[in-house]
């Protein structure tokens, strides 16, 4: 790695840090689409946030997962204590026979080199826990875009092939380049290579991670490109018929799991939420933290912040005017069942 490279991406990456309320109701339609007349996608919550409860939410979607089946999550970066601990994530594992599936990142850090990246999911508890799959450890390959305004293909570990189904397991929080990580960026960023990972972050302009990012400084064709990707590794599952999305909005900072060092925890833990349709489901997430009503020890002012600095929503914006999903939703919370 180039050290323009790296002081290039620490630059940026500086620059863009910064500057639980009530209980859903069962059924209760949000409809805050401005205008979207779609039909209003399911998004199952539960404000438990353990093994079982996440167990719960998965069978509450209706969709099983069969095959072979990648569960893709981020195994955070060495020094962050905020990812998805493997104790509350292995009976859910464990239900669908599943193996933690992750790839290399972009930027100079524990999980860049494959040595590295073992070593970090040893060390977080993943081993030997779990099978785990590096997904680009032999390599990368293409898969098409619907969108391809920015992106012409989704650059995305080899090791994709080999998975029947997938279940989308993201830690939702901030981030700091894309404002907001949830299901659509676990998608995106998550499943690609560290190759893909500088293609989507280009808006299309660079390949490769090798050298200076050039047009970073295109923040919304960065977005969109998360959207376009996002809607790949959908596809890429008989349509998004063999794929399913799962949040846990817990331990929520400004900062993604990347970070090794994080700012720290302002929110209280919120619950889980599950839904088939990945755009409903970061929409939902987000609504529940710009509604919150701040209180003590729950401060949701420096996340609502970070996403309106980064434009986070415009991902979710985008995905849903390329047809991957809804921003109109109906919540339904299974703690009432």
């Amino acid at each position: 790695m180039k050290r323009a490279f790296l002081y290039s991406f620490v630059l940026l990456f500086a620059s863009m840090v910064m500057a639980c309320g009530g209980k859903g109701t069962k059924s209760e339609k949000v409809d805050n689409s401005e205008g979207d007349t779609t039909k209003a996608s399911t998004v199952y919550v539960t404000r438990d946030i353990t093994p079982e409860a996440l167990v719960k939410i998965y069978k509450a979607l209706g969709r099983t997962a069969e095959g072979r089946v990648a569960v893709k999550i981020s195994t955070g970066e060495a020094g962050n204590p905020n990812y998805l601990q493997p104790a509350l994530i292995k009976m859910l594992v464990d239900e669908v026979k599943g193996t933690i599936v992750e790839c290399n990142t972009a930027y100079e850090g524990k999980r860049m080199t494959f040595a590295d990246h073992w070593q970090t999911i040893k060390d977080h508890g993943f081993l030997p826990t779990f099978k785990v799959d590096l997904m680009d450890e032999e390599g990368e390959m293409t898969i098409p875009v619907q969108d391809s305004t920015h992106i012409k293909y989704d650059i995305v570990g080899k090791h994709l092939a080999n998975y029947d189904f997938m279940i989308n397991l993201a830690h939702f929080k901030g981030h700091p380049m894309g404002g907001l990580g949830g299901v659509l960026k676990n998608a995106s960023i998550g499943v690609a290579s560290a190759n893909g990972k500088a293609y989507i972050h280009t808006a299309g302009y660079q390949q490769v991670v090798e050298g200076l990012w050039s047009h970073v400084d295109d923040q919304d064709g960065f977005l969109e490109s998360m959207a376009a990707a996002a809607q790949a590794v959908h596809n890429y599952f008989d349509g998004g018929k063999k794929i399913l999305y799962i949040a846990v909005m817990n331990n929520m900072t400004v900062d993604c799991d990347c970070v090794a060092t994080p700012e720290p925890v302002k929110l209280k833990d919120y619950g889980i939420l599950a839904s088939l349709d990945p755009v409903a489901l970061d929409q939902a997430c987000v609504d529940i933290i710009f509604n919150m009503e701040p209180s003590e020890g729950n401060d949701n002012k420096p996340l609502v912040e970070r996403i309106n600095q980064q434009h986070g929503t415009h991902t979710i914006d985008h995905a849903a005017k390329i047809g991957l999903g809804s921003k109109n939703y109906k919540l339904v919370n299974i703690d009432e069942e």
